[in-house]
């Protein structure tokens, strides 16, 4: 419990005892008691009032506890001014602690910041700042230390916790050659890492950066009730004042209609509803953190929850982005081995694919190659003209192919202008891939998937995973347009889910962009709304039924909330409700809707 919250406590204990003691007294000692009992729970919401004031911010809570509590005195209604003040604290207090829970599930991420990185500098190891780092420097994590910045591990191996990136409780094993993110822990090894990226562009960084920047991107009903709190506050004081003047010039008691407009007053606070809206979204957003899902605002909850069409990148994102030889001619050993010298100074993840299959050792010097792009490669090689590729590349050089129901990407291959045979390579799908679609569907929401891929492999992805639409070689502008059909065909809002740079348009084009956090690009994080961290499709439901259900307590803390205070407002005008009444339609309701929104906590 912070300072703040722990001094209010302190306050409302011996104001409460000043006022037992004030209770058992009489005549004007009695009214001392009440006062001081009065003041030392009330002080700071007059003085946050006059402030307030002064500033010509006139009509807000603060303001309101103190018209009516003045008029409570005014009328002699003393204990009730003191327990309406009393309570109202009361639950300013339970508020703060609510929030304070809330704000913890996402302070924790602040554990990850280092403090701290070892830089090496020949066989010399100092500590500095980790901005002073620079890319290229090589660093040294020993056990039980931070990864301070993004790099490759060049020596050593070790057993890193994830948790605070990615919510995944399983420690990961990295070893020479692997890349490593800055935030995690090293468990139990030495750690050489070569920098890759500088401290402002790191992981930890990046994530910092996004918590700070949430919760400035306010949902629309959030906006709504700041708006409606606004007008709504100075309405209802000027129908109070109407209520405690008006009705006396034709007769009324005075003092009984200044009682009923206190308990107006106290009645039309707009505490429940000022309060527990943003925190219901905050702990939504709390909620999501801890379980390795950044949301960049309480907007993109509000979006998500009502988003009935879902749209997915390919590669990397369903399915593995790791591609594996899957068939060949039956020539197995002579078509891998020409296809491998072929595609042996490519970096295109088919080519490696190839690659791995063989372990064939190929002279550099012997070897010349042309790339044809987008059809493939024509290799010379000790003397022999290879071609590998797809089949308009073999056609235009006069070689005749076979036709092949083979699924996946085929590389025909070819030598000294006979055909020699084929490679098919395929991608895999994410095994938590169709359990993210089958989830979707009970729910009844659309999926489409966006491809560069030709149809056969992306009619198959289709297939498997049982998506919706499929739409197929599309390039990065083409995914744009074609989102931007999707989104005139439908009146709800639509998501799209990738991870590449390619991704980042549609990413931002989209209502919500949901962005895969260990393995996709920079570009694609920086212009999504909501990043998985761990890259695990299922989290893709999690953070929908966070939204879903942040929105429904929400919604029902708005209808309780307003329901209750204009069934009293009405009964308090016509004196049939008292101060007491009022104190639960203000503070009662205030706390069910806070105990309410902590539920997204639990989510």
């Amino acid at each position: 419990m912070s300072k703040k919250l722990i001094r209010l406590r302190n306050e409302i204990i011996v104001s409460l005892l000043v006022f037992i003691c004030g209770a058992a007294m009489g005549g004007n000692v009695k009214l001392g008691f009440y006062i001081a009992a009065y003041l030392l729970v009330g002080y700071s919401v007059i003085k946050k009032a006059a402030v307030n004031i002064a500033h010509g911010q006139i009509f807000d809570e603060n303001f309101l506890m103190m018209l009516a509590t003045f008029g409570a005195f005014f009328t002699g209604e003393y204990p009730e001014a003191v327990m309406v003040m009393w309570l109202y604290q009361v639950g300013e207090l339970f508020q703060g602690y609510a929030v304070g829970k809330s704000r913890d599930s996402i302070k924790s991420l602040l554990a990850i910041l280092p403090e701290y990185a070892n830089l090496k500098k020949g066989d010399e190891i100092i500590k500095v700042d980790p901005e002073e780092v620079e890319i290229g420097d090589v660093i040294v994590v020993k056990p039980g230390e931070k990864v301070p910045l993004d790099g490759r591990v060049i020596e050593g191996r070790a057993n890193l916790n994830t948790a605070a990136l990615t919510g995944e409780s399983l420690p990961r094993t990295v070893a020479k050659g692997e890349e490593i993110l800055s935030g995690c822990i090293d468990m139990d090894g030495l750690l050489v890492v070569e920098v890759t990226k500088i401290y402002e562009d790191s992981t930890v960084a990046k994530i910092m950066e996004l918590v700070e920047n949430a919760g400035n991107r306010k949902a629309k009903t959030e906006n709504f009730i700041t708006k409606f709190a606004r007008y709504y506050t100075p309405f209802v004081v000027i129908l109070a004042l109407l209520l405690a003047f008006i009705p006396p010039l034709f007769g009324g008691d005075i003092y009984d209609y200044v009682y009923r407009s206190c308990a107006f007053l106290v009645i039309s606070c707009p505490c429940a509803l000022v309060i527990s809206v943003p925190l219901s979204f905050f702990g939504g957003i709390g909620s999501a953190s801890k379980k390795g899902i950044l949301v960049k605002g309480s907007n993109y909850l509000e979006i998500l929850a009502n988003t009935q069409t879902m749209v997915f990148d390919k590669t990397g994102t369903l399915t593995k982005g790791s591609f594996k030889v899957t068939a060949t001619s039956q020539n197995r050993s002579e078509v891998l081995y020409w296809a491998a010298i072929a595609e042996k100074l490519s970096n295109h993840p088919i080519a490696k694919a190839i690659e791995a299959e063989t372990e064939t050792a190929i002279d550099l010097n012997r070897l010349a190659i042309k790339e044809i792009a987008g059809k493939g490669v024509i290799a010379d090689y000790d003397g022999h003209r290879v071609i590998a590729g797809n089949q308009e590349l073999l056609q235009s050089e006069m070689v005749e192919t076979e036709a092949l129901n083979e699924e996946g990407t085929i590389v025909y291959v070819a030598v000294d202008g006979h055909y020699l045979g084929y490679v098919a390579v395929s991608d895999t799908v994410k095994e938590e891939a169709s359990v993210l679609i089958n989830g979707l569907k009970q729910k009844k929401i659309k999926t489409v998937m966006l491809t560069g891929d030709k149809h056969e492999v992306a009619q198959k992805i289709g297939r498997e995973l049982n998506i919706d639409r499929v739409c197929f070689e599309l390039l990065p502008q083409d995914k744009v347009n074609e989102l931007e059909k999707i989104i005139k065909e439908n009146s709800d809002n639509v998501a799209f889910v990738g991870d590449g740079i390619n991704d980042a348009p549609v990413l931002k084009r989209a209502d919500v962009g949901i962005a895969m956090g260990a393995m996709g690009s920079d570009a694609a994080i920086e212009a999504s709304d909501i990043v998985i961290m761990d890259d695990d499709l299922e989290k893709i439901l999690t953070v929908r039924k966070i939204a879903d259900k942040t929105m429904t307590i929400v919604k029902e803390n708005i209808v309780f909330a307003i329901g209750i205070k204009l069934l009293v407002l009405v009964l308090g005008a016509f004196g049939i409700a008292n101060m007491w009444e009022a104190i639960f339609s203000d503070v009662g309701v205030a706390f069910i809707a806070i105990l309410n929104a902590m539920r997204t906590l639990k989510i």
